[in-house]
């Protein structure tokens, strides 16, 4: 058996230039050699091009202190010129944006993000463990479609990190594991269904994915649908983790209005950093959701995945460990208030079972749900549906922040015709 070979070419790391979109981000977890702290990071570098030729660019660093939960940020936004790209003579990119950069090329990178308010330096060199993959690599080739756009998605789910912190007058030397994506794309999330002429890149785009979601689903009705308006296509849920016995994995799925059930996306594990397993076959259920600070919406902090293939069988509980930060992009649109991104480290727990045994399974995980905010609010919509030997019938119950009511109602066919319904506002 061949060993699998970086699948990424040196065009793919450079700059897509004029891509709608496109950006590099980089997250991870590294320890403070002198005091043993665990802190997490986020720094990314995002540009975007539209069909006027306006460019505009964004810097965003966050650093995590779960140990106290709170974070630092900080964020530039410019409206008027794109990221300062340049390549050195071994042709690696250098995305730069005032002091802050990342450079390099598989399997080395390095980058320096800065907090000019909080006086906080983080610079560090990360080295990959893991091969680059596309998300959908066999299916789409890593494309992947929004709205009547597309976009391209790769990443690198395992690197070892070493470095240094710098907070005031401090400097900390640090190790750790991080990951690395680069996207780009012509899509966008204030216009998705704006630009008609990527119809025929994303069509065939959407045409193999629901294929393959066809393909690995046996149609069946649940016990329970729940909706929440918050969810819907233009909103996802983000999971990178790694696990102590080596293992990384990523999820990202579309949600299409549903907070429980099947995922309309994909869980990528790799347990060798060569070898990727796409799942297809997932299914999500919220144990635990948060009221946004900001808007009227809520998003999860807990959730439980399990995902099969033939006799494998993966189920991981991801649960933030501190209050996220909310990341906001105002969009100031008739119906859209906001884009609004919920990040926060998180832990790991869950099993892996094939035919060889079981395992029980921990870790680290950056859990980020992204949602697109309207301004009808926060609204839950909930069917059970009624089996034997409970009986036949349908049971719902509609929250509504917009229409400020609660409606329940009960439609049973057997062991006898039964019909309840109840109407009340919402509690103030």
């Amino acid at each position: 058996m061949n060993e699998p070979l970086n699948p990424w070419t040196s065009d793919d790391e450079k700059e897509h230039y004029p891509s709608v979109l496109e950006w590099w981000c980089t997250e991870g977890f590294f320890k403070c050699k002198k005091t043993g702290k665990t802190w997490s990071f986020k720094g990314s570098f995002s540009e975007w091009c539209t069909a006027g030729n306006v460019h505009g660019s964004t810097y965003d660093f966050t650093l995590f202190d779960p140990e106290k939960k709170k974070y630092f940020s900080s964020y530039i936004r410019t409206d008027e010129e794109k990221l300062d790209i340049s390549y050195d003579e071994e042709n690696k990119i250098i995305t730069r944006f005032n002091n802050a950069f990342l450079t390099g090329i598989y399997p080395n990178y390095k980058m320096r993000y800065e907090n000019i308010k909080d006086d906080i330096v983080l610079e560090l060199r990360y080295h990959s463990e893991s091969l680059p993959h596309w998300i959908t690599q066999d299916i789409t080739g890593g494309y992947l479609p929004m709205g009547m756009g597309f976009y391209r998605y790769g990443f690198i789910p395992r690197n070892t990190i070493d470095g240094t912190l710098s907070i005031k007058d401090h400097e900390f030397s640090v190790k750790g594991t991080g990951y690395y994506e680069h996207v780009w794309g012509d899509f966008s999330y204030k216009n998705p269904l704006a630009n008609l002429s990527f119809l025929k890149k994303s069509v065939p785009i959407y045409q193999k994915l629901i294929a393959w979601w066809i393909h690995n689903h046996n149609p069946k009705i649940p016990n329970k649908i729940r909706f929440l308006s918050e969810n819907n296509p233009l909103g996802y849920d983000w999971l990178w983790g790694i696990l102590d016995n080596g293992w990384s994995f990523f999820l990202g799925n579309i949600l299409f209005w549903v907070s429980e059930g099947p995922i309309f996306g994909t869980l990528i594990l790799t347990k060798d950093g060569k070898h990727y397993h796409e799942f297809c076959d997932v299914t999500y259920q919220y144990k635990k959701l948060e009221q946004s600070k900001n808007f009227d919406f809520v998003y999860p902090t807990d959730i439980i995945i399990n995902a099969r293939d033939k006799n494998e069988k993966l189920t991981l509980n991801c649960k933030m460990i501190m209050p996220c930060r909310e990341f906001v992009t105002l969009l100031n649109q008739k119906k859209w208030l906001a884009f609004v991104i919920c990040e926060a480290p998180g832990k790991i727990t869950g099993s892996y079972q094939n035919d060889q045994g079981k395992i029980n399974l921990s870790g680290l995980c950056k859990f980020e749900p992204q949602r697109q905010i309207s301004n009808y609010g926060h609204n839950e919509l909930s069917i059970d549906f009624i089996k034997p030997p409970k009986g036949v019938g349908i049971k719902i119950n509609l929250e509504s922040h917009f229409l400020n009511k609660r409606i329940c109602s009960k439609l049973c066919f057997d062991p006898y015709p039964k019909i309840r319904f109840s109407s009340k506002k919402n509690k103030s």
